[in-house]
């Protein structure tokens, strides 16, 4: 894995900086402001994505902000630029869905993605504009989908790993219904800047905690324990070179301008007087595939893969995680270049060892 893939698996799209919530570890810097996509960055991004979409599987992220805030009518129009063969995705607080919501769904094949951090104590960081909490809003959102019938997947955001929440979590999942978890430990990014440094046997309790959870009725997928478990068995195999793609996902976010930021969401809307605003073009001005063909030249992206390159050659977990991501050295760092952060610790590092630890704490006696 080396360099910039010139076609990405997925672009980010953000079709309004505004949110309706104010969770306090949110990372956007911009979420109080309603800057919306105007339909022409929504045409110039799918003269790209159209053809990769008819030469293989291809998805557009519908992120934010709170992409429900830009409302139904901008969206579909923002959605429409787009061939059949794309795939639609939106990641939502769900606050805002209801039964007509969930005909938009439905009418244009969206699958939905849905924040919650697990049951209503869970979620006091999860707070509305006037710092109410939001857990009944989230809650009367997936309930329409439910009554729908539409499929959803769900991502939680862990502030303190600890005993028992592991299983906490994966219970309430259980009963919401999503068909595919996904579990963050909070980072320090953006304009979040709590710290997320945690007890290194508590991080690894807490996976193997949720792997246990899981074995027991792995009913749902869950995202970061199947990831591990993956690329265990390619060890086992002998094939673990195989895991990580030959280049780098260039991930790129279209901001609401039209600005690409490649590698990390997490980076848009922020500027840096060393790295100015982190964009390596504007899709109102060039195209898309050419922007990522050029991508690596960006200043900062060179210097993250060369952090990628120290990674590589300092770490024994680098065919797992693949080098970290681009933010997270930023803001935990200040620069590109470095090589482990909080994050690679919380959630590469010490998730393999979990993982590991139960089949450890588990495994058949010798016969």
């Amino acid at each position: 894995m080396r360099g910039l893939a010139a076609v990405p698996a997925y672009v980010v799209m953000q079709p309004t900086t505004l949110c309706n919530l104010d969770c306090v570890y949110c990372y956007l810097p911009l979420r109080h402001a309603d800057r919306r996509m105007p339909v022409g960055v929504a045409k110039a991004v799918a003269a790209s994505v159209n053809p990769w979409a008819r030469a293989g599987r291809f998805s557009v992220v519908w992120h934010g902000g709170e992409p429900l805030a830009a409302g139904q009518e901008l969206l579909g129009a923002l959605i429409a630029p787009f061939g059949p063969e794309v795939e639609h995705h939106v990641q939502t607080n769900a606050t805002l869905i209801d039964d007509a919501w969930c005909r938009f769904f439905a009418e244009h094949q969206i699958r939905v993605s849905v924040s919650v951090d697990g049951p209503r104590e869970r979620n006091v960081d999860r707070v509305t504009r006037g710092g109410r909490p939001a857990y009944a809003h989230i809650m009367r959102g997936v309930e329409a989908l439910r009554r729908h019938g539409l499929p959803f997947s769900a991502l939680a955001v862990v502030g303190r790993p600890e005993l028992g929440l592991a299983r906490e979590l994966y219970d309430f999942f259980l009963d919401l219904g999503p068909d595919v978890v996904g579990v963050n430990i909070e980072e320090t990014e953006g304009v979040n800047t709590r710290a997320n440094c945690h007890d290194a046997a508590a991080v690894t309790a807490f996976w193997s905690e949720l792997v246990a959870a899981w074995r027991r009725n792995p009913r749902i997928h869950l995202r970061e324990v199947e990831w591990s478990l993956r690329y265990a068995a390619a060890v086992l195999d002998g094939v673990e070179d195989q895991v990580l793609p030959r280049r780098l996902d260039p991930i790129p976010t279209v901001g609401h301008d039209g600005s690409v930021t490649v590698l990390s969401p997490e980076l848009a809307g922020f500027t840096n007087p060393r790295y100015g605003d982190f964009s390596s073009g504007n899709v109102l001005v060039t195209p898309l595939a050419e922007i990522l063909a050029e991508a690596a030249a960006t200043p900062w992206v060179g210097e993250f893969l060369a952090g990628v390159e120290a990674c590589r050659a300092s770490c024994s977990y680098f065919g797992f995680c693949g080098g970290g991501h681009a933010a997270n050295r930023y803001f935990e760092q200040g620069r590109f270049d470095g090589t482990e952060t909080e994050h690679c610790r919380n959630s590469k590092i010490r998730l393999l060892e979990g993982v590991l630890e139960h089949a450890r704490e588990h495994r058949s006696p010798a016969t």
